[in-house]
């Protein structure tokens, strides 16, 4: 390894890299020189909030956004709070060292997160970018012996969609939470994505299903069959009398025949008769096609269609699936995960090939390396495609890994193999086969075969369908040998009824290939964007299919009537063409942001910057957009019909349907196109679950008992024109029943019990603290200051008595726990744990757990219907996220332990006399003071080490609302 500078030479090298897991295996493949260490990620970025933006800018209108959109949009960064104790650290270990590396990853994320180490730390020695697409001791050294500078202009393309997505963040997620409920986003990217999922239910409510028939023959050769020539096969009706009968291509998303079809579409009884009469016709074969079979290897891995595969093999979602790419490629397995590029180095090919020679011979390797070409319009940055790492590839026998990561790694490892093998040929052959029936029709039939001669390497790989039903690659179909004019027998001729299908629903992989392909975002960020929408609530998961829920509907409602163009497909492809044109250096940030936010008239043809509505005038921008909020009718764009004049509405509280001035609640993770009129009525015929109990006599209200969303309880009405809003607001008392209550049994007595709550028993004599009893989430209980305790049921809440509280407290705290409740359901053995899974019913309420990781069900798993690979997927999940981070102990606001003055005096005199002699003992001030720092910054860290890098979070969709 050559050195850098002469100061190199014999000095000290700090290398920062963003994740801890990365640091320590760089570490060993580097000398004694050197000291790795990890940012955890970004240091620093635009505030998150307004707490977070500093002081002198508190004051300005833009403040919020954390950019100053009238000085070049110039953002503020701080350092995050959590990463403060890390960046000391990182200038600790600067300060002693001779050279600085800045080895983040090598993309535009990875590229502005060197720039902002170094705008942070103010290194006062020599700085480089050290850059590696693989984590290799070869590698490494590559990289540390050839260094580089950063680049600026990486780091401005990323900075630029950082601030275009904080500003469509920012100001179009307020709008939501005015006109549809609180807390919701939106984004770039996000709200598109959302957008095609709604797309795709609405196609299923408005489809109606149609029938349509055909026939199946099974015909003989009259020959005694074996496995290379069958004595019969079947073939399928494709014409009567010279016109082609419909099959299920012929229909449109609506369940219709696409207008213009010129096809013949038999009913039930057209099909039978016709059936019928061809029964016991003379057949004979019409033609015989036969042309060569040829299949060629599948790309190397790319990040998108490495997520789709293992959505179709494994079972992943896409962010499991970077999740653990990323500790692959970070344990030093795969090469970098986040990649447009399906190229192959030269050692890669050397040592994919001599793998392929080694298991399957030479007749398997072709006779010059294959070489692929990426479809990705603009493709960030020239990567390898995702491969093994290394100049020799490890068999997943070889890498010692288990659960996922085996999993993953072997198939990526199949996936590179299999693009430098051999093609698969064959013959495939159609045989057509007609008759005439007894009533005069020409029909005829037609099969297709494929056999194939060598597997080539179908032999190592073969790729998934995101269709269930479609066929696979390697899959043979063998014909009898027949020649134009072989008499057949018709031994079955059966009538067939099919029904057309809606649209399938969008699953991950299908959703991921459908934004690649609408060149909408970046195809690293996908994985993200599908958390985000399922995190939002946006979208749920019923099986594999992503399903909008009805909340989904009205923000998008929204969005197309007033923010047509910042949804629209075209237009967000063509903004990332734009941001691609500034990383390129074609195009400037700063106008494009201008024209983009505040509009220009002189914005250039085709430009994306300008955010109108789409009907070719100019509306000034996204800022003029998010202003003019009085034409946006609330109710109107979260009001749906169903039908029978029965409207479905997104209410704050949940969906629910009215009719007439009536309501029903709607469950939330009902499919929208589900809800049809008939299910409305039934939800609206219910009982209405409202019962008057009477007058409250001290307060004259009136008090009701309610079936609400979250179960029965009771509240009061408050007179007409009592404020319900501002400082004057008055809100109604309202209590949940005891599980012993009911709605139908319920006297006004009780809930004027229940509005009394807490009681308070009685005052301690000794400890002079009061005593209430209480209804809680885990059942009634007895508290006094911090200290509760659990009563045996609801109604001991009104009737325990002083003494029995003291009794209660008098006995010791069981902090045991109760007997284990037997399992609901056994799942099998968890592939990573190697642990059995069950399913158990929790405080929370069902979840899986292998003994050492528990991981609650969600809203669209049932205990009923779950499958082991679901239960396995959730742990998996769960055990990615890491451990919750522990809650900082509130700060006690009475003092009434404080020590006396003169104990509190003569304590702080014995510790400056302890620290004194400490700090003698210390060899230099200066060094105490940096391993001081150094191991504050250790500890912060390793409390951190589980957000060391979220793959899940890359580039520029950080900027959705959180």
């Amino acid at each position: 390894m050559s050195p850098t500078s002469e100061t190199a030479r014999n000095g000290r090298r700090l290398v920062i890299v963003e994740s801890p897991a990365k640091a320590k295996t760089i570490k060993g493949y580097l000398g004694p020189g050197y000291v790795v260490e990890a940012s955890v990620g970004h240091i620093r970025d635009l505030p998150n909030g307004a707490a977070e933006v500093p002081a002198k800018y508190k004051g300005e209108t833009w403040a919020r956004l954390g950019v100053n959109v009238h000085q070049d949009f110039q953002p503020i960064y701080v350092i995050n709070s959590d990463k403060k104790a890390q960046v000391a650290k990182l200038k600790s270990l600067l300060a002693e060292a001779d050279e600085l590396f800045l080895a983040t990853d090598e993309d535009r994320e990875g590229e502005a997160i060197a720039w902002h180490l170094r705008e942070v730390l103010k290194p006062k020695v020599p700085v480089r970018r050290m850059v590696f697409h693989e984590i290799t001791k070869d590698a490494i050294r590559q990289a540390v012996a050839s260094p580089r500078d950063i680049n600026h202009r990486l780091v401005e393309a990323q900075e630029t969609r950082r601030i275009l997505d904080r500003l469509y963040g920012y100001e179009v997620s307020p709008v939501l939470w005015k006109k549809v409920m609180p807390r919701l986003s939106a984004g770039r990217v996000q709200s598109v994505a959302t957008r095609l999922v709604v797309e795709r239910e609405r196609e299923r409510i408005a489809f109606t299903s149609a029938e349509y028939w055909d026939l199946t023959g099974t015909f003989s050769t009259g020959r005694e069959g074996d496995a290379s020539d069958p004595g019969s096969f079947g073939a399928r009706l494709v014409t009567v009398d010279g016109r082609r009968v419909a099959q299920g291509r012929d229909f449109a998303t609506t369940g219709r025949l696409k207008p213009g079809a010129d096809v013949l579409h038999l009913d039930e009884q057209a099909a039978t008769t016709l059936a019928a009469a061809l029964q016991g016709s003379a057949f004979s074969v019409r033609g015989v096609e036969s042309k060569p079979y040829r299949r060629s290897p599948y790309a190397p891995f790319r990040t998108t269609t490495m997520q789709q595969e293992a959505s179709r093999k494994l079972g992943f979602g896409a962010k499991r699936t970077m999740q653990v790419a990323q500790k692959l490629y970070e344990n030093g397995f795969i090469t970098y995960m986040r990649t447009d590029s399906v190229t192959l180095s030269g050692t890669a090919l050397t040592a994919a090939r001599a793998q392929v020679e080694q298991l399957y011979g030479r007749d398997y390797l072709p006779d010059a390396p294959r070489t692929y070409t990426g479809k990705v319009k603009n493709a960030q940055e020239a990567h390898e495609a995702i491969r093994p790492s290394g100049d020799r590839f490890r068999t997943p026998a070889e890498t010692g890994l288990s659960g996922d990561e085996f999993r993953l790694y072997e198939l990526i490892w199949m996936r590179t193999v299999a693009s430098q093998m051999k093609d698969a040929v064959g013959q495939s052959v159609t045989v057509r086969v007609g008759g005439l029936s007894a009533d005069g029709r020409d029909a005829e039939f037609s099969a297709s075969g494929k056999i194939i001669t060598f597997h080539g390497f179908l032999k190592a790989y073969v790729e998934g369908r995101d269709d269930p039903e479609a066929e696979l690659d390697d899959r043979e179909r063998r014909l009898p040998q027949v020649a134009e004019g072989d008499p057949l027998g018709a031994d079955d001729v059966t009538a067939d009824g099919h029904a057309t299908k809606p649209p399938a629903r969008y699953t991950e992989a299908s959703l991921v290939k459908e934004l690649e392909e609408r060149e909408i975002g970046r195809p690293s960020t996908y994985a993200s964007i599908i958390g985000t929408i399922l995190d939002r609530g946006y979208v749920f998961k019923k099986g594999t299919a992503l399903v909008p829920s009805f909340l989904s509907f009205a923000v998008v409602s929204l969005l197309e009537k007033h923010f047509g163009r910042l949804v629209d497909y075209d237009f967000t492809a063509k903004m990332e063409d734009d941001l691609d044109r500034i990383a390129r250096g074609e195009a400037e940030a700063v106008p494009w942001l201008r024209r983009f936010y505040f509009g220009s008239e002189e914005g250039p043809a085709g430009s994306a910057a300008d955010a109108g509505n789409g009907d070719g005038d100019h509306l000034g921008g996204l800022k003029a957009l998010v202003e003019d909020l009085g034409a946006i009718d609330a109710r109107e764009v979260s009001t749906f019909p169903v039908g029978d004049g029965i409207v479905l509405r997104v209410g704050r509280y949940g969906p629910y349907v009215e009719k007439d001035g009536q309501r029903a609640d709607v469950p939330d993770d009902l499919p929208p196109d589900e809800l049809t009129a008939e299910l409305a009525e039934e939800f609206l015929a219910k009982p209405s679950r409202e019962r008057e109990l009477g007058t409250d006599p001290e307060t004259s209200h009136l008090i009701v008992a309610k079936d609400g969303r979250y179960g029965p309880y009771v509240t009061e009405v408050l007179p007409e024109g009592t404020p319900k809003t501002g400082k004057n607001a008055v809100k109604p008392r309202t209590a949940s029943l005891f599980k012993s209550m009911s709605l139908e049994t319920v006297a006004l007595e009780d809930a004027l019990k229940l509005f009394s709550l807490p009681r308070v028993v009685g005052v301690d004599p000794e400890a002079g603290e009061e005593i209430t009893a209480q209804n809680g989430r885990y059942g009634p209980y007895l508290k006094k200051g911090t200290d509760s305790r659990s009563l045996e049921g609801e109604e001991q809440i009104f009737t325990i008595t002083l003494e029995e509280a003291l009794a209660i407290y008098a006995q010791p705290k069981q902090r045991g726990r109760a007997a284990a409740k037997p399992p609901l359901k056994e799942l099998g053995t968890d592939p990573v744990s190697g642990k059995p899974v069950v399913v158990k019913d929790g405080r929370f309420g069902p979840y899986v757990t292998d003994g050492e990781t528990n991981a609650t069900l969600r809203r669209d798993d049932d205990v009923e219907t779950i499958t082991p690979e679901r239960g396995y997927e959730l742990l998996a999940d769960k055990r990615a996220k890491g451990p919750a981070p522990k809650k900082k102990a509130a700060a006690k606001k009475t003092a009434a332990k404080k020590a006396p003055a003169k104990k509190a005096a003569a304590k702080k005199t014995a510790t400056k006399a302890a620290t004194k002699k400490t700090t003698a003992k210390k060899a230099a001030a200066k060094t105490t003071a940096a391993k001081t720092t150094a191991g504050a910054a250790k500890k912060a860290a390793a409390q951190k080490a589980t957000a060391a890098s979220d793959p899940t979070v890359p580039e520029a969709e950080r900027a959705e609302i959180r």
